[in-house]
């Protein structure tokens, strides 16, 4: 087989690139995932070894056979057809590293065990791992967000909604909103990784009976215990949560590790899109960072594209679809389900490595974000005034009557439409309002920038700066 022949073999991330080259791609890679196995598997011996079931000097060579192990991943996938899981031929594997520096240690591995013991454990130990990446780019992102609220608390631009300009905002509101949503994200991230994120253990059919019988043979005293005391130990030794019980057909961990994952790539999500909306030729208010040679069109040379806020919005609407399938698995059957666990494994792997992209990509965003006030009042501009219309028709409903009020706004509005004519010199001009509004009155009301409400004070609330 050529270079070229064994490169083709692998999933290189040609086909997303929000996750080529980051941190996560390899901390969730077939290797890594091996490496959590193994992770459990020594963790396991170890656990046992603290309870007297397993030599202290079989635990010692299990685990350090398991640091220094270099399986051959290609040929365990392989060997995965035949038994519809990667731990089978893992273990067979694993046993013969370590049969080489120690025949008797081998006795111990995987000792009383079962396949989904050891690949849950691995899953959520790679989902630990990844997730403190994404933790920590999360923070970054909204320590960056924070910066831009601070910064723009009082620079006016115009809200929009159902994609038109309504009322006056601040920057500072918009990237402060940016910026409670990842932390959002964050908190729920961190509250997983502080225990909920189990250790399996159960055995084949989730009684532990493998477990406690290798302990009965090995003199273990007190088996009414042995369990719960296994459990705990070896959630200290993987640095996991301990479950309640046994969650081989209890897919909550699957399902809360979903949901917070498409959470946090939503989160994301919705930055990169109104990034994207701003970016638009017609508004320029803000632009991506400028890299030399990034987001070049290949027909288009004056083009420079959004790549960013691009990639992280590929991957928001992917991970909630994937998330939908570790949801699924919660209706698994029998105490071991044939198809439903094994439907959870790639797209969890594909949660990870796009919401961990995704998190990648936006602490560069975020923190290169070139923002354009004077972009941000030209655009103000454009409706003469009239997106301060609420304004103007709140003053004089007390003056007027309310319908009174609005049925005149509306016609003074659509007058200002047709005449391209300023609101304020509209309202200033209309006999109507003789001895109601003042010129200089009209053109103060006409102001976005005088319109924010309480965008400032929000912004400071958002920030901590005042309860």
């Amino acid at each position: 087989m050529t270079t070229h022949d064994r490169h083709a073999l692998h999933d290189t991330g040609l086909l997303s690139p929000v996750r080529a080259g980051t941190p996560v791609e390899e901390a969730t890679g077939d290797a890594a995932w091996v490496r959590a196995m193994l992770d459990a598997e020594a963790a396991l011996a170890r656990a046992q070894s603290r309870l007297g079931t397993v030599p202290p000097e079989a635990a010692l060579v299990i685990s350090e056979a398991a640091g220094a192990a270099r399986l051959d991943v290609r040929a365990l996938a392989l060997a995965a057809r035949e038994t519809a899981n990667p731990v089978v031929g893992l273990v067979a594997a694993f046993t013969a590293v370590v049969a080489d520096r120690d025949p008797a240690a081998a006795e111990y591995v995987h000792r009383g065990s079962t396949s989904q013991d050891v690949f849950d454990t691995g899953a959520l130990l790679v989902a630990a791992r990844a997730l403190r990446l994404i933790h920590a780019d999360l923070l970054r992102t909204a320590d960056a967000l924070g910066r831009l609220a601070a910064a723009h608390r009082g620079t006016p631009a115009a809200a929009r909604t159902l994609a038109l300009q309504a009322v006056p905002t601040t920057f500072g509101l918009r990237a402060a909103g940016w910026r409670q949503l990842v932390l959002d994200a964050a908190g729920r991230i961190a509250r997983l990784l502080d225990g909920g994120l189990p250790v399996a253990l159960g055995g084949a059919a989730g009684t532990l009976a493998g477990y406690l019988e290798y302990a009965r043979l090995a003199g273990e005293p007190d088996l009414d215990s042995y369990a719960g005391r296994l459990g705990a130990l070896f959630a200290e030794e993987t640095g996991l949560g301990r479950p309640v019980l046994p969650w081989h057909a209890l897919r909550t961990p699957m399902a809360d590790l979903g949901a917070v994952l498409g959470l946090t790539a939503g989160a994301l999500g919705k930055f990169a899109v109104d990034v994207q909306n701003l970016t638009r030729t017609e508004v320029g208010e803000v632009a991506e960072p400028a890299v030399a040679g990034r987001g070049a069109s290949s027909a288009m040379p004056h083009k420079r594209n959004p790549v960013l806020a691009t990639m992280i919005r590929t991957a928001a609407l992917q991970v909630p679809a994937l998330a939908t399938v570790l949801t699924q698995q919660l209706l698994a059957e029998d105490e071991r389900s044939g198809g439903t666990w094994h439907a959870e494994w790639l797209p969890l792997r594909e949660c990870l490595r796009l919401t961990g992209g995704a998190a990648h990509t936006a602490v560069e965003l975020a923190e290169g974000l070139e923002v354009r006030p004077e972009r941000m009042r030209r655009n103000l501009e454009l409706t003469g005034g009239q997106m301060v219309s609420e304004r103007v028709s709140a003053v004089l409903a007390p003056r007027l009557g309310k319908a009174a009020a609005k049925r005149l706004l509306t016609e003074l509005t659509g007058e200002a439409t047709r005449t391209g004519s300023p609101l304020s010199d509209v309202l200033a001009a209309d006999p109507r309002l003789s001895g109601v509004l003042t010129a200089e009155e009209c053109a103060e009301l006409c102001d976005p920038a005088r319109y924010t409400g309480s965008a400032g004070e929000l912004v400071d609330r958002a920030l901590g700066r005042i309860p």
